[in-house]
């Protein structure tokens, strides 16, 4: 059984003894481990490169989507002989990418995951834009999704996922549907939209099943264009909670591996929960570089 390079986000969820809690939870299991705290998000690169330096392959992630965003974008970029494992221990406001997998979203049921040595490759996007290169896990959002992370940020973490849908409330308010272009392998999608999904992962926005078409080793996103006037997005993403908005007319979808993603200077850009700018972009799948403990 693998030992695992154990990242916590200490500040992750409402668990001030969150750390020691993921101890007693590999301990009683037998899992072999160490445990870093990331004091600040700068912190996680430094605590990954040792990791690999001493020796360790597989990683566990205890936090949000964010969280193990940054310990990605740490893996990926180091050299590795062999691509190394990541797993998730959720803590955090949002955990949706491991929704894909079913995995429970509690710390000690998802260490039982950790017991053996099942592992899957899982593809990971690449985003390149006016924020230089970031990787992503689960999905990237243009628009209002990206606007409705900001405002889910400032409302009390008592919420917990109710946060994103009350912070989408918000963000439409602020938020006015502009010209998009999309281009994906000859495919093209031009329209006057609210938001553009690069998805990699099925769910996100706290639980919401965004892209139920959604494979995570299939080497292609599900990229999705929300298009037509505001008074719209009330009825959209209703649908959007429960995946039933795919055929909706308001909605286009197409797939594929590379995307090129124009959009308004001005818009936000989101990834696995964080934002990293604004303005227009291109995606590209990574394949064969990362595992994922199921």
């Amino acid at each position: 059984m693998s030992a695992w390079w154990v990242i916590v986000n200490p500040n992750a969820g409402r668990d001030r003894n969150l750390t020691e809690r993921v101890m007693a939870a590999l301990t009683v299991r037998g899992i072999d481990h160490e445990i870093r705290e990331s004091a600040s998000q700068e912190a996680v690169t430094a605590i990954v490169a040792e990791g690999r330096d001493r020796g360790f392959d597989a990683f566990a992630s205890v936090g949000g989507d964010g969280t193990a965003n940054l310990v990605v974008n740490g893996l990926l970029s180091l050299d590795w002989a062999s691509p190394p494992t990541l797993g998730i221990l959720p803590a955090g406001s949002g955990s949706d990418f491991i929704r894909t997998f079913a995995i429970p979203d509690h710390v000690e049921l998802a260490a039982d995951h950790l017991l053996d040595e099942s592992r899957s490759p899982v593809d990971v996007g690449v985003l390149s834009g006016s924020f230089g290169k970031r990787y992503f896990l689960n999905a990237a959002n243009a628009g209002i999704a990206a606007r409705t992370v900001v405002e889910a940020n400032r409302l009390p973490s008592r919420l917990g996922t109710r946060r994103y849908l009350a912070g989408f409330w918000s963000a439409l308010a602020k938020t006015e549907p502009d010209d998009v272009r999309v281009e994906c392998e000859g495919k093209e999608i031009i329209e006057k939209a609210w938001n553009v999904v690069v998805a990699n992962g099925q769910f996100f926005g706290g639980g919401m099943n965004v892209a139920p078409g959604a494979a995570t080793g299939d080497g292609r996103f599900d990229v999705q264009v929300f298009a037509g006037p505001r008074r719209e997005a009330p009825f959209v993403i209703r649908r959007v909670v429960k995946g039933t908005h795919l055929t909706h007319p308001a909605v286009r979808r197409i797939t594929g591996r590379s995307v090129i993603v124009d959009v308004p200077e001005t818009w936000l850009i989101e990834a696995d929960g964080e934002i990293l700018g604004t303005g227009s972009f291109t995606a590209e799948v990574v394949q064969d570089r990362l595992f994922f403990k199921i």
